[in-house]
């Protein structure tokens, strides 16, 4: 029976093995099957690409050649025309000579006569009169003016051709040579700022090229691109360089595939090896579950809405307002960082409330979608037109309904108010801080939660405006608060490096600050 146990429990391990073993097995062939349907993908893609090519390039191949026939016809008639009037034009200085010849021939044979006859005249003085008048005669006959020498030639040998070189040029006539497929440069490709600038090298010397095609495309798969990606290449043609930079990215994927190909006058080459570039960053949207009644989300925007849940105030007018409930009110207002749009009492039924997250009372407030437990992250924010007042800042998620960003422990943000006395300052923990000069229209907000910081720069010059020490023992998420006016968010973007660049230089630089610093609990 020993024996018998020991043998059982013995094989309790080996069969766990087992399991672990087929598991692996089983996800090594899930993934090689995978990886077969996409590379069948890719073959069928080729195939039917082989297909679509062909066909194009003989169409195009036609062309070209229906061009060169329309360029020889149009020469032939060219060079035709020429020949004809060359032809007419000698015809015509022949002919011309010809009747000038004709007439002088006309006009000679008749004074020629005319002298025959005056050999027979007896009388002196009519032969001297009659020689007399043949001499001038003779001397404006045009036969003797006319030149005897043919103003042209019927030589057209000038016009004629010599199509050797031509005739040699078109039986050596073949397919350009299509130059190669160029090499991407991945020690020399850069992502830095929401900018990726990528560079490549011609594997050969080739002085026909006339430009580069660059396409890229976001991605979340880290391998070769995949014929069924989830996103189109996108094209940057009529590049004269080897390099190429797109600036002004969002980044809302993981990495991003590249490829170039080389072109000349006639042809473009193939593809380059594409290269994967990560380009991941912090993407996050408003949650609009937790929002105040009186805030409208919408995409990367929210706006304070003054009708919202308007139907559920209730006025309460008349000698009875002068109630507790109303001094409470007005006492609950008084110690507010945030001003009341509206000095009357409000009250909402609970099933209109919505979730038990949403935001309520004076707590204009709406949170990120997306917490943030560890890493580098950075965003911006702008405040919209007339914008009364606002904060931005970060939060634990578990914020009760009724706080205000900056109220409590468990949110540090920066406040801005524009109504009627403007204040500009740090808040935590119902601590504030004043902070110097006027608040920028573009506020950027990078959280460190790696080293426990904080900090919110001027998103145009990078310029610090406040930075929180905090040891934060939960998930952080964005946190906005909004009244009167709207913000805009900017989101997908990397840690900028000038921002990279003064953390590092100025770590502890929030020393000054330690009255608004803590270590969250």
């Amino acid at each position: 029976m020993v024996r018998k146990s020991q043998s059982h429990f013995s094989l309790e391990p080996y069969g766990s093995n087992l399991e672990d073993s087929q598991s692996g097995i089983i996800t090594t062939l899930a993934n090689k099957n995978e990886d077969l349907h996409n590379f069948m993908e890719t073959l069928s893609h080729s195939l039917a690409g082989v297909q679509v090519n062909s066909t194009q390039v003989v169409s195009d191949l036609e062309e070209e050649f229906d061009r060169l026939f329309t360029i020889l016809v149009e020469m032939k008639e060219s060079m035709i025309n020429t020949i004809k009037q060359e032809g007419a034009k000698k015809t015509q200085e022949i002919q011309n000579q010809l009747t000038q010849s004709s007439d002088a021939l006309e006009s000679a044979e008749e004074l020629l006569e005319f002298a025959n006859n005056a050999l027979d005249v007896q009388d002196e003085d009519e032969f001297t009169k009659a020689a007399k008048q043949i001499k001038d005669r003779v001397t404006m006959a045009s036969a003797f003016r006319l030149t005897m020498k043919p103003k042209v030639t019927d030589n057209m040998n000038h016009l004629m051709v010599d199509f050797t070189q031509e005739r040699q040029l078109l039986q050596n006539l073949k397919f350009l040579p299509v130059p190669w497929a160029p090499e991407m440069e991945v020690g020399d490709c850069l992502v830095l700022d929401n900018t990726v600038s990528v560079a490549w090298k011609m594997p050969v010397e080739d002085s026909k090229i006339d430009h580069y095609i660059l396409e890229y495309r976001k991605t979340d798969h880290e391998g070769l691109p995949r014929i069924k990606d989830q996103r189109c290449w996108e094209v940057v043609d009529n590049i004269k360089t080897t390099e190429y930079s797109l600036s002004g990215l969002k980044f809302d994927s993981k990495f991003m595939n590249f490829r170039v190909r080389a072109c000349n006058k006639a042809a473009a080459g193939e593809y380059s090896d594409p290269v994967t570039l990560e380009t991941r960053a912090f993407n996050f949207g408003f949650d609009s579950s937790s929002s105040h009644l009186n805030l409208k989300v919408e995409d990367r925007t929210v706006e304070w809405d003054p009708q919202g849940g308007k139907g559920l105030e209730s006025k309460v007018k008349g000698k009875e307002n002068k109630g507790s409930a109303h001094f409470t009110n007005l006492k609950n207002m008084s110690r507010s960082g945030t001003p009341s749009p509206k000095r009357t009492l409000t009250t909402r039924s609970p099933a209109i409330r919505g979730s038990r997250d949403r935001f309520t009372g004076e707590s204009y407030t709406v949170l990120g979608d997306t917490s943030m437990d560890c890493g580098q992250h950075y965003w911006e924010v702008k405040a919209l037109k007339d914008c009364k007042s606002y904060s931005v800042g970060v939060s634990y998620r578990n914020l009760g309904k009724f706080d205000q960003l900056g109220k409590t422990n468990t949110t540090w943000c920066i406040h801005i108010n524009n109504w009627l006395q403007s204040s500009f300052a740090a808040k935590h923990n119902n601590k504030a801080k004043s902070l110097d000069g006027t608040a920028p229209g573009r506020i950027g907000v990078f959280c460190d939660l790696d080293s426990g910081q904080l900090s919110f720069y001027n998103a145009e010059t990078k310029q610090l405006i406040h930075t929180f020490k905090a040891k934060f023992s939960q998930p952080v998420v964005p946190a906005f608060m909004v009244w009167c006016g709207g913000l805009s968010l900017s989101t997908g973007m990397q840690v900028p490096s000038a921002v990279k660049s003064f953390q590092k230089d100025e770590n502890g630089l929030a020393g000054s600050n330690s009255s608004l610093n803590s270590m969250a609990q």
